[in-house]
């Protein structure tokens, strides 16, 4: 929950359940733990925090082995098999594509996935409340983010009506369906648009003025985390207004961001590590819901393309960048 109390409420949170009745890992013996994706070191740091404040130091009780396609999703399916070998004790998947070939290459070595819009419909989980299988992990409540961030898009620009929403097809999978409900309620027609490298990012916004699109949703994306300067650019370029879920992104020179708390998510993700190690099975571990969202607003931005944020916006910002 930000601290403005933006959102309201947030449905779930980490429910309580009982663990199995495991000792901590035998005195002398390191826990090997799998990371697999690509991690930015201030994720990873997220990561390593968390762990540390539970007790794990790497090199003393634990071993991390990190497999980082380096953007290539294609390499995935074999590193996650890399990890199945090496017998790990836990991956941890970084990204829903990660998670998907974890989930090929093994059903019995827990899994936890650090973000997830919607795990129901990718397929990774039964229920949120009884996730089964081996799977459980954390959820960005990525379909009513949506919903929020074009709502938020339209308070800051009105007169938005055709807005192109950029979308990783590698990630996301059913959260257009709520931002189509959205966008209907707020008057917006929407323009899916696809983009995997940083090519197709320039062909997508290519396409962005051909359709006369004036306004854009980035959704969240560890690609589009990466190019973030690419996309930000690119819309002030064509003189987009767009809202994004990171807030790095709006740090780089994006209109507004607002979404969960990445960082939050990935420290969150070494307590279910703790507690797969001592014993608890993933499938009776609830999917953690986040409880802190993050609304950034960049002013210069705004500036730059003749808008006037609302106050009552502003007073609810996390960060403003003047």
């Amino acid at each position: 929950m930000d601290r403005r109390g933006f959102i309201s409420s947030v449905v779930g949170g980490l429910l309580a359940a009982p663990l199995a009745a495991a000792a901590q890992q035998p005195r002398g013996k390191s826990a090997r733990i799998g990371l697999l994706g690509d991690v930015p070191s201030f994720l990873d740091e997220a990561f390593r925090q968390g762990l540390r404040e539970l007790g794990y130091i790497e090199g003393q009780n634990i071993v991390i082995e990190h497999r980082s396609p380096e953007w290539k999703y294609e390499r995935l399916p074999g590193l996650a098999a890399d990890l199945v070998r090496l017998k790990v004790d836990v991956i941890v998947a970084a990204s829903p594509a990660a998670t998907k070939a974890a989930k090929q290459a093994t059903s019995t070595i827990p899994i936890v996935f650090t973000v997830s819009g919607d795990p129901v419909a990718d397929g990774f989980v039964a229920s949120l409340a009884r996730p089964g299988g081996n799977i459980t992990g954390l959820a960005t409540i990525g379909q009513e983010l949506v919903g929020k961030q074009l709502e938020i898009l339209k308070g800051v620009a009105p007169k938005v009506s055709r807005v192109a929403v950029l979308q990783n097809p590698n990630t996301h999978h059913g959260v257009l369906r709520q931002a189509e409900g959205s966008a209907r309620g707020l008057g917006v027609q929407l323009q899916i648009l696809e983009a995997r490298t940083p090519s197709e990012i320039e062909t997508a916004f290519a396409a962005m003025s051909s359709q006369r699109v004036d306004g854009v949703l980035v959704l969240r994306d560890a690609v589009f985390r990466a190019q973030r300067a690419q996309i930000t650019a690119l819309a002030a370029k064509n003189r987009l207004p767009a809202v994004y879920g990171l807030r790095e992104e709006a740090e780089a020179g994006g209109l507004i961001a607002y979404g969960a708390s990445v960082p939050q998510l990935y420290r969150r993700a070494a307590a279910y590590v703790d507690k797969i190690l001592k014993g608890a099975k993933p499938g009776e571990l609830p999917v953690e819901q986040p409880t802190k969202f993050e609304l950034v607003i960049n002013l210069k931005t705004a500036k730059a393309l003749g808008l006037t944020i609302p106050p009552s916006l502003l007073q609810r910002a996390d960060q403003v960048i003047e």
